[in-house]
C-alpha cells in the first residue's frame, strides 16, 4: 500500500494534533514497514512550517518526503492545482492531519482526522482567521472525503450533528495515545520550579488561551486560598495562545501573581517531571475534542481533577473528579477536599494509572491501517471530475 501522510504539524513545536500524526507515523512504521510511505511536510496552505522536514526523525527503508515548500504561497499553488495528486505519486491512501482538506483527489482515498469544532461553539475561544480557516477545512471534508478519524465519541457526534450528511459508516473513533512510551520516567525539573517541593504544587498544563479556562481556575484558586487551602503555588505549563494579552494583570487583581507560576512551553522531560511530582492534576477545559494532558498525566499517576465537558470524561473515566467547567466554587471545594485528603489523593493516582492502560499507539496505528484497507477494498464516497 502507497500511503500518504501529512506529517506538517510534527515539527518541534506541536501541540495536540501533532503530537497524534507524529504518534500515527511512528507506530504505523513500525507495525507496517512493508509498506510505502510518503510523507508531506507541507499541506496545503493553512497551517505552514517552513523548517518541515528538517525537524522530522522519521526513518525507514520505505520512507520518502513529499516535496516540500518554502513559502506558503509556494505550497498553496501545489495543493491547490489540478495535478497534484498526480505529482505525489497517486498514494492509495491521502491522510489529512492539520484541519486543511484537498477536494481534487480522483482515485486517491482521502482520510480526514477530524479533531473538535470548539472554534465554531464560541467565536471569544479564537481568532477570526484561525475559526475560519479550521471551518473552512472541515467542511471540505465533509464534501471530500472518503473517511472520516474521529478522536473520540463527542468528537464524532459533534461532527455529524453539524454534517448529517455524512455517511456515519464512514466515520471511525480512534483514540490518541500519549506521546510517552515509559511510564517509569523521572523527567527533569524545569527550572522555573525552583524551591518548589516535590508534589507540593497543583497543575495545569496546556495552551493559554480561553477555551482552556485558566481565568476560572485562577479564580477557584483565589476561593480555594481564601478559604485557607493549603498555600501550594499554581503552575501553569504551556505557551501563550491567542486573546489571552491581559492575563498577567488579571493574577495581579485577583492578588495571587506571586503564587502562580508560568512555565511556558516545556520541553517532554519537563512535562513528565510536572506530571509525576504535581499533587493534583488540574484540566478545568471548556471544550476538548479529546484532552491529551488529562491521560499524559494519568499515565504518570497526576491524581486529576477534570471538566466533564465534551471528550473529557471517555479520557478520564472513572479515575478522576469530574466537575462543571463553568462552577469556580465546586473547584476550589474540590482542591480544598484533596488538598485535606491524601488517602483520597493516593487512590485517585492509583486509578489514574489503571485509567491511562486502557489508550495505547499500536493498537491505535493498527485501528488506523485497517482503516485504510477498508478504504481501498470500498469505492470512493464520491467521484471527482
Amino acid at each position: 500500500m502507497h500511503i500518504g501522510f501529512d506529517i506538517s504539524q510534527t515539527g518541534s513545536g506541536k501541540a495536540g494534533c501533532g503530537y497524534f500524526a507524529h504518534a500515527m507515523i511512528q507506530s504505523m512504521l513500525e507495525l507496517a514497514p512493508e509498506h510505502h510511505y510518503s510523507l508531506f511536510p507541507s499541506f496545503g496552505d493553512f497551517y505552514f512550517d517552513a523548517l518541515m522536514p528538517i525537524r522530522n526523525p522519521y526513518s525507514g527503508r520505505n520512507v520518502h518526503y513529499g516535496p516540500r515548500h518554502l513559502s506558503r504561497e509556494t505550497a498553496r499553488v501545489f495543493w491547490t492545482g489540478p495535478d497534484t495528486e498526480a505529482s505525489l505519486g497517486r498514494p492509495d491512501v491521502v491522510h489529512a492531519n492539520n484541519f486543511w482538506c484537498p477536494v481534487q483527489l480522483a482515485s486517491s482515498r482521502l482520510i480526514y482526522t477530524f479533531y473538535d469544532m470548539g472554534f465554531a461553539v464560541d467565536p471569544a475561544w479564537t481568532t477570526e482567521a484561525n475559526r475560519v480557516g479550521c471551518f473552512d477545512g472541515v467542511f471540505r471534508s465533509a464534501m471530500a472525503a472518503d473517511w472520516v478519524v474521529a478522536i473520540s465519541e463527542a468528537s464524532r457526534a459533534h461532527y455529524l450533528s453539524v454534517f448529517p450528511h455524512f455517511p456515519e459508516d464512514r466515520i471511525r473513533i480512534i483514540y490518541p495515545c500519549s506521546r510517552f512510551g515509559d511510564p517509569t520516567l523521572e523527567g527533569k525539573r524545569p527550572k522555573a520550579l525552583e524551591g518548589v517541593a516535590v508534589g507540593g504544587y497543583w497543575l495545569n498544563v496546556g495552551t493559554i488561551e480561553p477555551r482552556k479556562n485558566q481565568r476560572r481556575l485562577a479564580e477557584a484558586y483565589v476561593r480555594y486560598l481564601a478559604f485557607g487551602g493549603a498555600p501550594m503555588p499554581l503552575v501553569l505549563a504551556g505557551g501563550k495562545g491567542w486573546l489571552m494579552e491581559d492575563f498577567q494583570k488579571h493574577l495581579s487583581e485577583l492578588g495571587i501573581a506571586a503564587h502562580v507560576v508560568i512555565t511556558g512551553y516545556v520541553s517532554d522531560e519537563e512535562l513528565i517531571w510536572l506530571y509525576r511530582n504535581c499533587y493534583a492534576n488540574l484540566y478545568p477545559s471548556l471544550f476538548e475534542g479529546f484532552g491529551l494532558p488529562v491521560l499524559e498525566g494519568m499515565q504518570f499517576g497526576a491524581p486529576t481533577v477534570a471538566s466533564r465537558s465534551t471528550s473529557i470524561s471517555e479520557v478520564a473515566g472513572e479515575a478522576a473528579i469530574l466537575l462543571a467547567p463553568e462552577d469556580t466554587e465546586g473547584w476550589a471545594q474540590a482542591m480544598l477536599r484533596l488538598a485535606a485528603n491524601r488517602v483520597e489523593r493516593d487512590q485517585l493516582s492509583a486509578a489514574a494509572r489503571e485509567q491511562a492502560g486502557r489508550f495505547d499507539c499500536k493498537r491505535s496505528a493498527a485501528s488506523l491501517l485497517q482503516l485504510y484497507a477498508e478504504a481501498l477494498a470500498a469505492p470512493k464516497r464520491r467521484k471527482v471530475a
